[in-house]
């Protein structure tokens, strides 16, 4: 089914170029597809305003310039002050703090092609549930059931950073008081993991004036990216769009 958007077909050539860009997404046809459409309503509403980019500028770079101006004089974005800031350093103390430590052991119950779900959360659940009456027997359950190597090892991950593990895993791992097992399984992309805290070493909070101005960057790119979402929604939501629907298209807005 052809895509039209305004009336205007998208050609062959337009996503063969375009495809390359996305090899990296689930599904790179239809993550193409959603690009060229949101990039032809941003040119079309740049040319209804007369706006246009720098003589210099060719092709892709030509386009790019144009819906660059278009977002700057369209999408207004606030600029976060000093007290914005402050809040988000106050809020967020584990971000600007460097050298703190943990060591976890784990159990870990991957998930695998084909494997029964429910099986595996229940057999999971089971051996929390010994881990829990009975902590010493830890090391032994990891060797018997951890689908991960550190199951030699009682289950031993060493000491961990922040960031040296998936985020979902991290926010389980820094919080809970050193000696603790974790109350509940920690699904992660890889698996459900039975968790303990082993020894903590306390990470030092970074001055807010060293770390002031990168909170500003970060607080004005968020900024940025919701009013580049809105604007583009305003723009799907008044055109006329057939062939796709442009569910999930909001993280290319601000690519």
């Amino acid at each position: 089914m052809p895509i039209v958007v305004n009336g205007v077909e998208l050609t062959d050539a337009e996503l063969m170029h375009e495809l390359p860009r996305h090899g990296d997404a689930g599904n790179p046809q239809r993550r193409a597809i959603t690009a060229l459409v949101l990039r032809r309503l941003m040119l079309d509403e740049a040319q209804r305003l007369g706006l246009s980019a720098p003589a210099c500028s060719y092709g892709d770079d030509h386009d790019e310039a144009v819906i660059g101006a278009l977002l700057e004089s369209q999408a207004s974005v606030p600029t976060p002050d000093a007290a914005a800031c402050r809040r988000h350093y106050d809020a967020h103390p584990e971000r600007f703090t460097v050298g703190e430590l943990v060591e976890a052991d784990h159990i870990l119950f991957q998930v695998t092609p084909h494997v029964d779900l429910h099986r595996l959360r229940e057999q999971a659940e089971s051996v929390l549930a010994t881990v829990l009456a009975d902590p010493s027997c830890f090391a032994e359950l990891a060797r018997t059931w951890s689908n991960c190597p550190s199951g030699a090892l009682g289950g031993s991950l060493g000491q961990l950073g922040r960031g040296d593990t998936v985020p979902e895993f991290e926010r389980a791992i820094f919080g809970p008081p050193a000696g603790s097992v974790v109350p509940r399984l920690v699904q992660t992309r890889h698996g459900l993991h039975i968790v303990r805290i082993g020894r903590r070493v306390a990470g030092r909070l970074l001055p807010y004036e060293q770390v002031a101005a990168g909170i500003a960057q970060a607080l004005a790119a968020a900024a940025r990216d919701t009013a580049w979402r809105q604007y583009a929604r305003m723009l799907v939501g008044r055109a006329r769009i057939e062939g796709i629907e442009l569910e999930g298209a909001d993280g290319l807005l601000v690519q």
